[in-house]
């Protein structure tokens, strides 16, 4: 999590800051006008900045997953841009049409300074200015489209399937606004630092548009699979899918999740893998709990021998820390990563395992899950504690830091309910333990 937060204020204050660095008359205008304009290239610049960035994010590239934390804190950091970007879009339409409004209600009597001589100017100059008026519109009615699917996806109004449908929009409302941003963005800036970032800006973003619409993300990590064999957990409500991967995935580390397409028309969901990888069983298996109308009627569609498409493998929840003690939490189905990861402690020698105690705690129990997890557990020489609500008192950091006694120097992985991960979070390193020694999986995509 220090990572985006880091990142996410690095490149807002450093986009903005570079502009007003370039632009010391910015604090020194005397004209209304004159300050909406310098507003607007400020706000303008920002603002684009931001949606390229989430347009690059967009396309899931892997080679920034070490630097992030994994894809689900890129997803974190593409959510809190997407917030940023269309505070900063309000901002930069209420400087447009604010000054009019005012003048409306004869509040702002202030006259427009005359327009610059065209004299000196380029070719190129004089094409942009008149193309003025249509970029004009065609930025306002891309900032509508692009603001109701952001409130969309952040208030999550609409079903998964429709929100995917509709999100990829967003890269059409971005490519008009990259020719908004080229027309409208004051002609000098752009041989100075601040434009040649933004045309990297630009560029960058707008080839991960066009992958995005063209529907190529995470092509090169997609294979076919075969559905070999299905559980239904009845008492948590969760199906457990085995899946025989073709020749393209190239294994996945326990911890890691994939994106998995059952039916093209409901598009691909993110499920975390439930088993190590074995190159010549060349299976995995995923636990999907009934958490939406799609999941729900998995149990009753899926059958033996349907084809699916998977992507992956993503994310960083891969167990890596110094030092070999460990404690594991999981939350409900947050269970997912702690059962591969067992499997494969199972097949290393008892010299090479840690010393890991597992809490699992669950609102019912399903006795044939705990009873393989049980088993799991004996056989990687794992501490496993199941805590059932209404039969034992709630888990908290105070109880971890009771049971643990070398809780200090562990490093603690969390799977489960973001605000149960909070509070544990909060609880821990509120008494000492170093903040990147607690590892969460924030599995939450919209």
């Amino acid at each position: 999590m220090r990572n985006i937060k880091w990142i996410f204020c690095v490149f807002l204050l450093g986009v903005s800051g570079l502009w007003v660095a370039e632009h010391p008359d910015f604090w020194a205008q005397d004209n209304i006008i004159l300050v909406r304009n310098q507003v607007l290239q400020l706000t303008g610049l920002t603002a684009i900045s931001l949606m390229s960035l989430i347009m690059i994010l967009a396309t899931r590239p892997k080679w920034l997953e070490p630097y992030l934390g994994g894809l689900d804190k890129t997803y974190r950091l593409h959510k809190w841009l997407g917030i940023a970007a269309l505070v900063m879009a309000v901002t930069h339409w209420l400087w447009v049409e604010g000054p009019k409004w005012l003048k409306g209600l004869g509040l702002l009597n202030v006259s427009r300074p005359p327009r610059p001589s065209q004299e000196g100017w380029d070719a190129l100059q004089k094409f942009l200015m008149t193309q003025r008026h249509l970029a004009e519109g065609i930025g306002e009615w891309s900032f509508y489209i692009a603001a109701a699917l952001m409130v969309v996806a952040l208030v999550k109004l609409v079903p998964y399937r429709w929100f995917a449908k509709t999100h990829k929009f967003i890269a059409c409302a971005y490519l008009a606004l990259v020719f908004h941003a080229l027309v409208l963005f004051n002609y000098d800036d752009w041989a100075g630092p601040g434009g040649v970032l933004l045309a990297l800006f630009l560029a960058a973003g707008a080839y991960s548009a066009v992958l995005v619409l063209a529907g190529r993300v995470g092509q090169k990590a997609t294979t076919t699979a075969t559905l070999e064999k299905t559980e239904y957990f009845p008492a948590i409500k969760s199906l457990e899918i085995t899946l025989k991967v073709g020749q393209n995935w190239h294994g996945h580390r326990a911890g890691q999740f994939a994106f998995i397409t059952f039916d093209e028309q409901e598009g691909a969901h993110p499920f975390t893998i439930a088993s190590p990888w074995d190159e010549g069983d060349r299976r995995l298996k995923v636990l999907v709990k009934a958490l939406g109308d799609y999941t729900r009627t998995l149990p009753s569609h899926l059958t033996t021998g349907t084809r699916a498409r998977i992507e992956g493998p993503y994310g960083a929840f891969t167990f890596d820390a110094t030092g070999t003690r460990q404690v594991w939490v999981s939350g409900g189905i947050g269970i997912t990563p702690f059962l591969a990861r067992l499997k494969e402690l199972t097949n290393l020698p008892e010299g090479q395992r840690q010393n890991i105690d597992l809490y699992h705690s669950i609102p019912v129990e399903d006795e044939k899950l705990s009873a393989r997890l049980k088993l799991l557990a004996q056989q990687a020489g794992v501490r496993v504690h199941i805590i059932i609500d209404g039969r034992d008192d709630l888990l908290t950091g105070e109880r971890l830091r009771r049971d643990v006694s070398d809780w200090k120097t562990a490093s603690f992985w969390f799977c489960g309910p973001r605000n149960f991960g909070a509070a544990l979070y909060r609880d821990l390193t509120g008494h000492g333990l170093p903040s990147t020694h607690f590892h969460q999986e924030l599995f939450e995509f919209r």
